[in-house]
């Protein structure tokens, strides 16, 4: 069992930046691969980027390319997101995700753990 919690988002302006945060429990948070899914009212969930439990791979959606980092740090239990030249259709519920195993999928489906959410609202 994984628990996860957000923190991390909030109000910003288009062009500004956030770094998410995603914590998790237990002591075998590097056996397992992270992602972080965003869902925007009335939208389906879609990935936003993920990365493998060694750190060693990552993956981003097309839309964030260049502007989004996925981080993780296991000494400390926690993965990141960090988000540059936030742009209005940015704004989300981004949810942090884990699945036991080496590596990521694409699919919110896949994924056997979830966190609550954070809100993340870019203004034009």
């Amino acid at each position: 069992q994984v628990q996860l919690v957000e923190s991390g988002g909030g109000l910003v302006q288009a062009g500004g930046s956030l770094r998410l945060s995603c914590a998790a429990n237990g002591r075998t948070f590097s056996s397992y691969s992270m992602a972080w899914f965003r869902q925007a009212p009335g939208k389906e969930r879609e990935l936003a980027a993920a990365i493998s439990r060694n750190g060693g791979s990552t993956d981003y959606a097309d839309s964030v390319k260049g502007r989004f980092t996925i981080s993780r740090d296991n000494a400390k239990n926690t993965v990141y997101l960090q988000m540059n030249s936030l742009k209005p259709e940015d704004t989300a519920v981004y949810y942090c995700a884990a699945v036991n195993g080496f590596s990521y999928y694409y699919r919110a489906r896949n994924y056997d753990y979830w966190g609550q959410g954070t809100q993340v609202t870019v203004s034009s």
